[in-house]
């Protein structure tokens, strides 16, 4: 394994937050089953818990037991990911509500980012996947941009390179089909 990225997973499992890049900008990630660092995270935002957060994950796989797919909705993510496209999917119980927010549904994503992908592979279990900047500021770009703006605050930043070229992935809910966010 990358030891950068078992480094990261370590600091995941420990209960920190980290900085890693996406397919557009850096993100802010950490474990979604750990209340107090999803806590840090949100709190290094500036963002409302009630929001809801993404979860990105290597494969579907790792979404087991997390969210209610039918066969169908189950073929049609295979068929899709990964990719840039997040989806709204029904939560089971195992989605803790600071994650889900004030949904009954989480946004999760299996990511075309080798990094983001290499990442969740290393933690295990998908991970929080939110732009790093505070609310109302615009997403840092690379690892620079986060470290002079929140790298105090951080456990942790992975160096990679986000996509310039690319836009913030879609959201759909799967169930209605409705674009949330285009």
């Amino acid at each position: 394994m990358n030891l950068h990225l078992d480094t990261a997973a370590r600091i995941i499992h420990a209960g920190g937050v980290i900085a890693y890049p996406t397919e557009t900008v850096y993100g802010l990630g950490c474990d979604p089953f750990n209340r107090e660092a999803v806590n840090k995270l949100l709190a290094i935002k500036s963002r409302p818990w009630r929001k809801g957060l993404i979860m990105v994950a290597a494969d579907l796989s790792q979404l087991d037991g997390l969210v209610a797919l039918s066969g169908a909705q189950r073929e049609q993510l295979a068929s899709i990911w990964p990719a840039p496209v997040t989806y709204l999917l029904p939560a089971t119980p195992a989605v803790p509500e600071w994650v889900r927010g004030e949904h009954a549904k989480v946004a999760v994503r299996v990511s075309p980012h080798p990094l983001v992908r290499a990442l969740a592979r290393a933690v295990g279990t998908p991970i929080i996947s939110t732009s790093a900047n505070r609310a109302g500021q615009p997403p840092a770009r690379n690892r620079f941009q986060v470290a002079r703006v929140m790298g105090a605050e951080l456990d942790f930043i992975v160096t990679g390179d986000c996509d310039p070229r690319a836009r913030p992935s879609t959201i759909i809910d799967l169930e209605t089909g409705q674009v949330v966010r285009a």
